[in-house]
């Protein structure tokens, strides 16, 4: 009798083990899923939380085993396109409207958290000795902390998985529980069979350009349109020479006028200073290329600001930076040890400085929105 008692016992415990999810378990089924995978492509969104808005992104990751990365991301706001390649050549941030391309000296993304990227989100969870893990009715939490070097605010994350663990969302929060980035994931094909070739940056470049000569053939059937408008008003406008049609004609050659020289629509200042710091000068030049502002900044912390015109080349160009991509909060940056540049709404920013930190460059870079006002002035 004794004998089945124990046995029954032992049977009672197997079962139970056998049905307890832990821990081990869900950071074990995860990582196999994502290191077992030669290949894989996902879609989704990401939320960017600035504190005074949302800015959401559509996201398409690839990623091929090797170290090939590409990375699609559009602003739903302003449907602005960037593309983030990786492959043997280098690291690249290819913004298609200006036919441009940042090419980075850089190990990303292994040097910091991306929640949109599977194997950052593994070695998260095995850099992470204090990582927790929830239960919920139809699945899983997974709980770690991050490592976003150039953004000191973001403290851990929680990944959200189904039954069957399979990535469904990934929250990153502040100290003080605040989401700042949300990654909703619509489809995750682990067996994607990519290949090297879907990792070329002339494909990016030739996308470029098609989109460019289709955009040209579009302007110019609306400027035969609006020729065969203007030519039917003319004639049938002949002899107007009221103060209307002269007033017309004056606002139409100074937006001419504009898109030739590039003008800046006004000058835009920081919202965020550092303490002790304050506007010196604001100089305008003209240039080849248009208007180009030069704010500089004195004080405790000493810095430059240059604003133009944000044009497209004609021949597709690479920049070369000694630094990495930020994800900034309309725009992808590209962030050195003493330098930020970026593109967003159609004006070209550089910040550089000797004194400022990479997170007061960050700060400032953030805080330049569409305010003609700034903080302190002498």
């Amino acid at each position: 009798m004794k004998k089945y008692l124990i046995l029954i016992m032992i049977m009672l415990l197997t079962l139970t083990g056998c049905g307890s999810y832990k821990l081990e378990d869900a950071v074990n089924d995860f990582t196999k899923k994502v290191e077992n995978s030669k290949s894989y492509k996902l879609n989704g969104t990401m939320e960017i939380n600035s504190g005074d808005e949302i800015f959401t992104y559509n996201i398409d990751a690839y990623y091929l085993k090797d170290d090939y990365y590409k990375v699609v991301l559009v602003n739903q706001t302003n449907n602005h396109e960037q593309v983030i390649l990786k492959n043997k050549e280098g690291l690249y941030v290819v913004t298609p409207s200006l036919n441009k391309s940042f090419k980075f000296d850089s190990v990303w993304p292994e040097n910091s958290s991306q929640a949109y990227l599977l194997k950052n989100l593994v070695n998260d969870l095995k850099n992470d000795n204090e990582k927790e893990f929830e239960k919920l009715e139809k699945g899983y939490i997974l709980k770690s902390k991050v490592n976003y070097p150039n953004n000191d605010e973001l403290s851990y994350q929680k990944m959200y998985f189904d039954k069957d663990m399979n990535l469904e969302k990934v929250e990153v929060y502040t100290s003080d529980n605040i989401i700042k980035i949300k990654v909703i994931f619509k489809d995750i094909n682990l067996k994607a069979k990519l290949k090297e070739d879907d990792f070329v940056l002339d494909d990016l470049v030739k996308n470029s350009e098609d989109n460019k000569d289709n955009n040209n053939v579009e302007n110019k059937d609306i400027n035969n349109d609006n020729k065969a408008k203007d030519e039917n008003k003319e004639t049938n406008n002949k002899d107007c020479m009221n103060e209307t049609c002269k007033e017309d004609n004056k606002t139409c050659k100074d937006n001419k006028c504009d898109e030739k020289t590039g003008a800046l629509d006004g000058i835009i200042y920081p919202l965020y200073l550092p303490t002790n710091t304050h506007l010196k000068s604001s100089e305008t030049v003209e240039t080849s290329n248009g208007d180009r502002v030069i704010l500089t900044f004195a004080g405790d912390k000493n810095f430059v600001i240059v604003e133009e015109v944000a044009k497209s080349a004609s021949d597709f160009e690479i920049i070369p930076v000694f630094g990495d991509p930020l994800m900034l909060d309309k725009t992808i940056a590209a962030l050195s040890s003493n330098s930020i540049s970026w593109n967003s709404e159609n004006i070209s920013y550089y910040l550089v400085s000797s004194d400022l930190s990479t997170n007061e460059l960050v700060s400032v870079a953030k805080s330049l929105g569409n305010s003609k006002t700034v903080i302190s002035t002498k």
